[in-house]
């Protein structure tokens, strides 16, 4: 498939702003998969197309983190090999079902997201107590999430921010930030899937994969100066957008 100048174009500047709001709040699939498809590509190769330009936005964001010592690598590698499991399964998956079984799902978390963060300050959820045991945690959510973004994408970033504060009693940013190398995790994981698969679309993946740097190097200077209720507020947003994008899809 051959793409136009001015398309690649597009394509670079949405993924750039993906990856900027992917870093601070998540959700920047929402950006980039509709985008592979105003541009022509097959949803499945959109997909695909997504998780390669994705894991360079991801990949970067997780590098600088790592090198600013935010996130520690014998803290989070037994959590990133449970996300890339979680994640081959899902990708495998996504190939041989329709994936608009998942419209029913999608919508519900997405509600509960939002409603965890827009209620969470009144109703004091975030304690400093964990809700479940790290190993639970490692082996049943993270693969769970893992498994999801394998077989569709938009959202995980929150998801793994949400589920470090609601069930591991992490701070916000320091969710957010360790939801980084997971996620990174499941969008390898899940590439390589869609490349053995030939479900990939390389020129506007690379395209995409530059304007990824720029916005996640951006993002990624911001997260630990950005005030918790923005991110908290960017969250919440996401989530409503992505609800409504749902929401349109399936009566439009």
């Amino acid at each position: 498939m051959e793409f136009a100048l001015e398309t690649l174009l597009f394509l670079f500047f949405a993924a750039a702003i993906a990856g900027f709001l992917d870093t601070l709040a998540g959700g920047g699939g929402l950006i980039t998969v509709p985008a592979l498809v105003v541009a022509g590509v097959p949803p499945l190769a959109a997909l695909g197309t997504n998780k390669l330009q994705s894991s360079i936005g991801s990949g970067t964001a997780s590098f600088l983190l790592f090198k600013r010592k935010k996130i520690l690598w014998p803290e989070i590698k037994a959590l990133m090999l449970m996300a890339f499991i979680g994640s081959i399964i899902g990708s495998v998956l996504v190939q041989f079902i329709n994936t608009k079984a998942l419209g029913f799902i999608i919508p519900l978390v997405l509600i509960i997201i939002a409603a965890y963060f827009m209620t969470a300050p009144y109703l004091n959820l975030e304690t400093d107590k964990p809700r479940i045991s790290d190993r639970t945690y490692k082996n049943i959510v993270v693969p769970v999430i893992g498994a999801y973004d394998g077989m569709f994408g938009p959202g995980t970033g929150s998801f793994l921010a949400v589920s470090g504060v609601s069930l591991r009693a992490l701070e916000l940013i320091k969710a957010t930030a360790t939801a980084k190398p997971l996620n990174f995790a499941t969008n390898i994981a899940s590439l390589l899937v869609f490349i053995v698969a030939g479900k990939v679309m390389w020129v506007a993946g690379f395209a995409m994969m530059a304007g990824q740097m720029l916005g996640a190097w951006l993002g990624s200077h911001y997260l630990f100066k950005v005030n918790p209720k923005i991110l908290r507020i960017l969250i919440v947003t996401m989530c409503l957008i992505m609800l409504g994008q749902y929401g349109y899809n399936q009566f439009a």
